[in-house]
This record gives structure tokens, C-alpha cells and sequence, in this order.
């Protein structure tokens, strides 16, 4: 699935990510709005990985959609 789909459909995929990524919050997940800078960011916070990691995490996520 591609970003703009996602970004498109994101209350319904919302649950999906906070499966994916347990640690973010329902606020954290409003902040995002599908945006995928905002998520990368996020799950940088959260997990206290580099950008190259989170941003390989939210591309697998994205494929695997």
C-alpha cells in the first residue's frame, strides 16, 4: 500500500500501527494523522531508535499493509 493510501484511510489503520507499535498513544497517534515523518518521529520517541531504523519499520509496516 502506498503512503497516500495510508494517509488517506488512517483512522481505519490507526489500530494497525498501535498494534505494530504498542508503545504509541492514542495522542501520538492524533498527532500523526497518517503523516509519515510524524510517525517515523514518533516511533523514534517512543522506542529511542535512530531514524534509519524507524523509518525501515514503517516501511515494512507499509508493505506488509
Amino acid at each position: 500500500m502506498n503512503w497516500d493510501r495510508i494517509e488517506g484511510n488512517w483512522k481505519q489503520l490507526r489500530g494497525k500501527a498501535q498494534q505494530q507499535w504498542g508503545k504509541l498513544t492514542d495522542d501520538d497517534l492524533d498527532v500523526v494523522e497518517g503523516r509519515r515523518v510524524e510517525l517515523v518521529g514518533k516511533i523514534q520517541e517512543r522506542y529511542g531508535i535512530d531514524k534509519d531504523e524507524a523509518e525501515r519499520q514503517v516501511d515494512t509496516w507499509t508493505k506488509d499493509m
